[in-house]
């Protein structure tokens, strides 16, 4: 018989290698399947890692797909850390993008600066209004977010699709479902001529080394550590379940809020009954495939926006299916948590006892009959 034993001390070098390993078995089962699915592998590999990131527009291109993966990721990584598991990132990124868009279609006429400023604060309320729903439940009712948060996702979808479909709907748009386009004073500018990356990747960036210092400087982050590694020691010392739940939520719900005002008021620039492909779920991949620290959130980002952009790429040009994307996803989680855990438990052979009541002898006697 073969068993799973904890080890006395999990290796910290193969932690921080277990990403990496997920990545070479992820593209070690991508040659396998491009293979079954008779394409050749060489080509596909390169239509889907090299070629999208061979010109300037390609790289802005990764760069804009990568910013809400960071915006929704590093929010999502404080809370894991603490064994807070918001698993509706999704569902605040579409209220983030309704609230901030309800501002900027409230304010349609207005052209002062501040315009785009309110929006994304509006848009960061959002987000934090919706996560507070299973905070509240959570603290109060002893609910289990996870249900809570991946539930309210389905809500905020339907709540877009009836606005763009009812009242929010642009009269001059031939009746498809969506709004009027923003003016120029609430879209966000773009970092550079030829790319369409906006300056929503720099406070991106701004937010991941927040990130960082709040968890590694300020008390409040070592108490969500503490929770996290050892919840009977955070429970001695009175750290408050409730408040690290209650701020790991909303510091989780804003940042998704900003992220979807960022993509309605960068590339999409109006609301649609779609306003993302996944990010919110794509995050939470990320942040494990980051071990939850901003530096990794970032280049897990980059890695996650390339699996984007070169399935999208490969759909054009080799006709492969728009679920490829989803299996490279699906796979790089798999092999990430195959990783971890090995490398907290270990395979050990057990002897087989006999049965209770029943003499070695006995047994024997029948094995050999």
């Amino acid at each position: 018989m073969w068993k799973l034993e904890p080890r006395p001390e999990p290796s910290r070098p193969m932690a921080y290698a277990s990403p990496l390993i997920a990545v070479v078995l992820t593209l070690a089962s991508g040659y396998l399947l491009f293979s079954l699915l008779g394409k050749d592998p060489v080509q596909a590999f390169q239509v889907f890692f090299v070629k999208p990131v061979e010109t300037r527009y390609g790289v802005g291109e990764l760069l804009l797909k990568a910013t809400p993966l960071i915006l929704c990721a590093t929010g999502l990584a404080l809370g894991f850390r603490a064994n807070v598991w918001n698993i509706g990132a999704e569902g605040q990124l579409v209220i983030g993008a309704i609230v901030g868009g309800g501002v900027a279609l409230h304010f349609s006429e207005a052209q002062g600066s501040w315009l785009l400023p309110l929006m994304l604060l509006g848009g960061m309320a959002g987000g934090m209004a919706w996560a507070t729903i299973p905070a509240l439940l959570r603290t109060r009712f002893h609910t289990n977010e996870i249900l809570v948060s991946l539930m309210l996702v389905y809500v905020a979808r339907l709540l877009l699709s009836y606005l763009v479909h009812g009242p929010w709907r642009d009269p001059a748009g031939y009746n498809f479902p969506q709004s009027r386009m923003f003016q120029d004073a609430a879209l966000l500018p773009v970092l550079a001529d030829g790319i369409r990356t906006n300056w929503a990747f720099v406070f991106a960036l701004l937010l991941a080394a927040l990130s960082w210092v709040f968890a590694e400087k300020t008390f409040a982050g070592f108490r969500l550590k503490v929770s996290g590694l050892a919840p009977g020691a955070a429970s001695y010392a009175g750290f408050s379940e409730k408040r690290n739940i209650w701020l790991t939520l909303l510091i989780s719900g804003a940042t998704a809020g900003l992220a979807g005002i960022a993509e309605v008021a960068g590339p999409i620039g109006q609301l649609q009954p779609s306003v993302s492909p996944g990010y919110g779920f794509a995050a939470i991949i990320v942040a494990f495939v980051g071990r939850l620290h901003p530096l990794g959130v970032v280049l897990a980002s980059l890695l996650m926006s390339l699996l984007y952009i070169g399935g999208e790429t490969a759909q054009i040009q080799m006709s492969l299916p728009a679920a490829v994307t989803g299996v490279f996803q699906g796979m790089l989680l798999f092999f990430l948590l195959a990783a971890d855990l090995f490398i907290q438990f270990r395979i050990k052979s057990v002897a087989r006892h006999p049965a209770p009541g029943r003499s070695t002898g006995v047994a024997a006697t029948e094995r050999a009959a």
